[in-house]
């Protein structure tokens, strides 16, 4: 399976050049402040490309996704959505969730601690592929500003109890790349710099398929 891999686009889906493969994924932020508008227009976008199957989850500028969910299910006819939901597409088990440590009054933000520590114990055991929005702490998530590491830590625990094979997220556009955790490979694809600028590439994954 050939996974197509991006993340925090920012309505700049049309200045992205997307490379051929089974499955898209996006890892949220797919608008710049979670107007229907900008929902439609990804929508669309989804639409025009070839992919058999699209997985998309919101992030932290998605507000429709918190503040509307049934309408902007409904808005999004061209992919799977995942909250805090699994799927699984030839034998491959995905699992997506849009939550990440607080910060200022952005969408989907927790408290570190037992409020996002809850969300990640419902990541199921057999998960192949995690798509978070936001960091584990420690891989991707290193920002300009101070060169802090604000990824989650009850996150990063989840990924060493879980041991996906592939970690999918954004949200730290500064620090776009590939890492390792264990068996686990992170992945963070963000397309926009810090700047939301479209200046990134997307990540191209190959998932062997269980015989």
């Amino acid at each position: 399976m050939r996974l197509v891999v991006i993340s925090d686009t920012h309505t700049h889906h049309d200045a992205i050049e997307i490379p051929a493969g089974d499955v898209l994924v996006h890892a949220g932020d797919f608008t710049r402040r979670g107007s229907f508008d900008d929902l439609v227009t990804f929508d669309a976008f989804l639409e025009r490309l070839p992919h058999v199957h699209k997985i998309v989850i919101a992030g932290n500028h998605d507000f429709c996704f918190e503040e509307h969910p049934e309408r902007s299910r409904s808005l999004l006819t061209n992919a799977i959505y995942l909250q805090d939901e699994a799927v699984e597409i030839d034998g491959v088990k995905f699992y997506g969730s849009p939550w990440q440590p607080r910060f200022c009054d952005w969408a989907f933000n927790l408290d570190r601690g037992a409020q996002l520590r809850e969300k990640w114990d419902r990541i199921p055991q057999e998960t192949d592929v995690l798509i978070t929005h936001g960091p584990p702490l420690g891989h991707g998530d290193r920002v300009a500003h101070g060169g802090q590491h604000v990824g989650c830590e009850d996150l990063l625990d989840a990924i060493r109890r879980v041991q996906p094979r592939l970690h999918l997220f954004g949200h730290i556009h500064e620090d776009a790349g590939i890492t390792r955790e264990g068996t686990t490979t992170c992945v963070n694809a963000s397309i926009c710099d810090i700047k939301y600028r479209p200046t990134q590439l997307p990540h191209v994954l190959e998932v062997e398929l269980s015989p």
